[in-house]
């Protein structure tokens, strides 16, 4: 009896090579697997300018003659995975992809395939816009031959390098901190303050008995909550880089109560977040931030009204643009750490009851312009009252010159790489357009 070969087999074997020929285009290798294969096609290695990188990505290809994928629609499709198949990638030592290939009209499609033992979906659902096979999806591609354990890892990035902005601002430091002796603890001294006549501020830190503080205690309302006569200025060095760990900590508490006191007037801190929020000025009302960068004027809305596309005029939710303060010491220097977040309200006032699915969406739509404008816009935002400051300053009819002590930054350290981090590693394939993203770089 002649050998006879299936359209099923035939239809693969075209499947294949039109991957291959697809990843070559791309300047990716594509290695076939022998007929011996149980799921995975072949294997594709990432290049650069024609060099192999030995970073590979397993492929299997699901071919087709024509018609429609499961649910496909104009956006996208869905595919459910053989359970024989997941369990089989699952012991990969290699990111696998499946690629789908239809020959009618010459389209493909990509999608990783989840390895993780608690969170795999059989159900695969390819998006028509994000998820093309082409040279938009090389760095997303290449990211994906990088190992995620570890404290961080390094998305490679293929073409040319960039200037990279770090997400720290160095401190100026006042030049004397104030201590002395206190008969309260933390909660008893603020219970005393908020019962008091004058306006409270709590710009300070108290343990074992001591009180400290960037401003003098006999000059304010908490001259209530100290011994008077107990009172000494001290250069700041002497605590601020001193080495034990708990003098340490205790000086970073002091430094984000004096950021809290220093931004009260547009900041709200969330305490159970642990972060700083602009707050709204009116319900229901966004708000507006202007700014200088480098080279132009631009401005964020640091608070978005949006609206419900439900229920005409309803909104929907409130986002305030946040950052989380961390304050590291490295080195003879302290500084502040900023990593750019939202909060979410459902008027501006009142916190939203379900903020995490809000977040994790927004999140996924931030890349590396956003990350970067929201770094800019924040050290805008805390060096404005110095310049403010510093364009009064001798001027006999300007407003007087705020000079009680303070926390002064500095720019934002730049650094070159050799390479340019792909903005695909930042988030999942292509998305409209968003605000954020226009806030401009640091020399925008």
């Amino acid at each position: 009896m002649p050998k006879h070969l299936t359209p099923n087999q035939i239809l693969g074997e075209i499947g294949e090579n039109a991957v291959r020929g697809r990843f070559l285009s791309m300047g990716f290798q594509f290695d076939g697997r022998s007929r011996l294969e149980a799921g995975i096609d072949g294997i594709a290695e990432v290049m650069e300018k024609g060099q192999p990188m030995a970073r590979m990505i397993a492929v299997q290809v699901k071919a087709k003659e024509d018609g429609r994928y499961a649910s496909e629609t104009d956006d996208g499709f869905a595919y459910l995975l053989r359970q024989q198949d997941l369990d089989y990638w699952k012991g990969s030592n290699l990111p696998v992809i499946v690629v789908f290939y239809r020959k009618s009209d010459n389209s493909f499609y990509w999608k990783e395939v989840s390895r993780d033992n608690d969170q795999a979906e059989r159900r695969l659902q390819i998006d028509k816009s994000a998820d093309v096979l082409d040279n938009t999806s090389i760095n997303r591609l290449a990211g994906l031959t990088v190992p995620k354990a570890g404290f961080g890892y390094y998305v490679p990035a293929l073409g040319g390098g960039e200037e990279a902005l770090v997400n720290i601002l160095p401190i100026e430091l006042p030049k004397e901190i104030f201590i002395a002796s206190t008969p309260y603890d933390g909660r008893r001294a603020t219970a005393v303050l908020l019962d008091g006549e004058e306006t409270p501020r709590f710009d300070w830190s108290i343990a074992g008995g001591t009180f400290w503080s960037f401003h003098d205690p006999r000059t304010s309302a908490c001259n209530q909550i100290v011994d008077l006569d107990l009172v000494d200025a001290i250069d700041t060095e002497d605590l601020a880089f001193h080495d034990d760990i708990d003098e340490q900590n205790r000086f970073m508490h002091l430094l984000r109560q004096t950021l809290r006191h220093q931004t009260r007037e547009d900041l709200n801190w969330s305490k159970d977040r642990k972060i700083l929020y602009f707050r709204a000025l009116e319900k229901d009302a966004s708000r507006n931030f202007a700014y200088e960068s480098a080279k132009k004027k631009t401005d964020a809305d640091v608070v978005m009204v949006a609206m419900s596309d439900k229920e005409e005029g309803k909104v929907s939710f409130v986002r305030h643009h946040a950052f989380s303060p961390r304050f590291e010491r490295l080195g003879d220097r302290w500084y502040l750490i900023i990593s750019p977040t939202y909060y979410f309200t459902t008027n501006g006032f009142t916190p939203h009851s379900h903020p995490g699915a809000l977040l994790a969406g927004k999140k996924r739509l931030d890349k590396s312009a956003a990350l970067r404008g929201q770094v800019i816009m924040w050290h805008r935002f805390l060096t404005q009252a110095d310049r403010d400051a510093d364009s009064t300053a001798g001027d006999l009819f300007g407003s007087e010159v705020d000079t009680e002590p303070r926390l002064r930054f500095g720019e934002p350290p730049t650094v070159e790489l050799e390479t340019r981090v792909p903005e695909d590693g930042w988030g999942g394939g292509k998305k409209k357009a968003d605000p954020d993203d226009q806030q401009g770089g640091l020399f925008a």
